[in-house]
Parts: structure tokens; C-alpha cells; sequence
């Protein structure tokens, strides 16, 4: 079942970034930008830490040029709607050329067993794993104030707000998560560079699999 309030791409001009206050642990579960558009100021919920404490995040930080993101470089400013599939322009980090871990080898037809299996090892690796503070270092090193962004993610129900901005799908079956798992339906931030290309930064919960059936279950 795909994310409950939907999925899209916000597009607009990052104001500027915050840490969440921390809880009495001392962890920060976001970091907050504040995207402006004509339609007003987005609040946008970039996961860099868990709830669950034993349940870490991984990122990764990469670039991606406007040619690679299709229909979504050429959006105008405010929340977009996209349907979850491969030619709308949203973000699966298991599918997408430009998104997936880069390494292992593509093939049009379905490679044997133990090369899926090397592949998917390939790709579980190939993510960063620490605590709040490094994996929120390295989203704000992508980020520059006043440049355009692209948010993905699922709509708030209220107010102007974009969350789950993350992998949304892979987690296991029985999770409180299970029920959004879904395909082409990921979350990502993208940030313009100079160039017309964008920075981008993605992160997971380290219990997500990397590897995953239609319906964004677990393979």
C-alpha cells in the first residue's frame, strides 16, 4: 500500500535549515528546512535519526544532473503530485539509474540468483551508517540558502509541509511501517548546484531492505 496522503516533489527556494530540538536522549529525528514558494513557506522533515533507538539511519550523498531527474527538472515552483511510477518523475532508491547505488551490474532481464544476491550486498553497503550528528553534517553540506530545491516526499495533511523524506519501502513485514511500503515513491532532497546539476542526499532506517518486490516488500 502506498504512503497514505500521497506523494510528490516540492519545489521552491531553500530559506533555511534547523535541527530539531533534542529529545532527552540528545538526538535531533530531523533536520527542518523552510522551502519558500508562491503558495507560501514549506516546513520540510528530513530524517536523520529514529525514533526507535535501535533502529539507526544510513545516507548517502551523490550528484544527479537535471537531464537524470526527467519531467521534475522542469516543475515550477510549489507541490507537485506524481504518480508512483517510473516515467512521473518520482524517486525509487532501489530503481532509478540516477538514484540506486552506484556499482553492481544492470541487466534487462532479471540476473541469475547469486548475481542479485551480490548486487543487493553491493547495495546495502554502499550507504553510510552513524549517529544524528554526522548523518545530519552531511545533509547540510549539500545545503546552500537561496538556491532552488526539490523535495520529495508525502504532503502534510496540514499545513504546508512535506515528511517522510525518506526510503518508503523495504521495511519488514509485521513493522508498524509495513503498511506504506511502496514503490517509486521514495523521498529525496535535491539541491541546484552553479552548474544546473543537483546535489542530492537520501537517507534509509537500517532495518529497510535494499532489495525489494513490486509491492516495495522485502525480497
Amino acid at each position: 500500500m502506498p504512503l497514505a496522503h500521497g506523494y510528490g516533489a516540492l519545489v521552491g527556494t531553500l530559506v533555511s535549515s534547523v535541527r530539531d530540538t533534542p529529545d532527552n536522549q540528545g538526538r535531533w529525528f530531523h533536520v527542518n528546512l523552510t522551502v519558500h514558494t508562491e503558495a507560501g513557506s514549506y516546513r520540510c522533515a528530513i530524517d536523520v535519526d529514529s525514533a526507535k533507538s535501535s533502529v539507526g539511519v544510513q545516507w548517502r550523498t551523490f550528484a544527479v544532473s537535471a537531464a537524470e531527474l526527467g519531467p521534475v527538472a522542469a516543475l515550477t515552483d510549489g507541490f507537485h503530485p506524481l504518480a508512483s511510477t517510473p516515467t512521473s518523475g518520482a524517486v525509487d532508491l532501489i530503481r532509478h539509474p540516477a538514484f540506486r547505488p552506484r556499482g553492481g551490474c544492470v541487466f534487462v532481464t532479471a540476473p541469475p540468483a547469486w548475481l542479485a544476491a551480490i548486487n543487493a550486498w553491493l547495495a546495502a553497503h554502499s550507504w553510510t551508517a552513524g549517529d544524528n550528528v554526522a548523518a545530519a553534517t552531511a545533509l547540510e553540506s549539500v545545503l546552500q540558502v537561496g538556491a532552488r530545491v526539490i523535495v520529495f516526499g508525502e504532503p502534510f495533511t496540514t499545513g504546508l509541509g512535506v515528511h517522510n523524506v525518506h526510503q518508503n519501502q523495504g521495511d519488514p513485514l509485521g513493522s508498524p511501517w509495513a503498511a506504506e511500503n511502496g514503490i517509486w515513491q521514495d523521498g529525496a532532497t535535491l539541491v541546484m548546484n552553479q552548474d544546473g546539476g543537483y546535489a542530492a542526499f537520501v537517507s534509509k532506517f537500517s532495518t529497510q531492505s535494499s532489495r525489494t518486490d513490486n509491492a516495495g516488500h522485502p525480497a
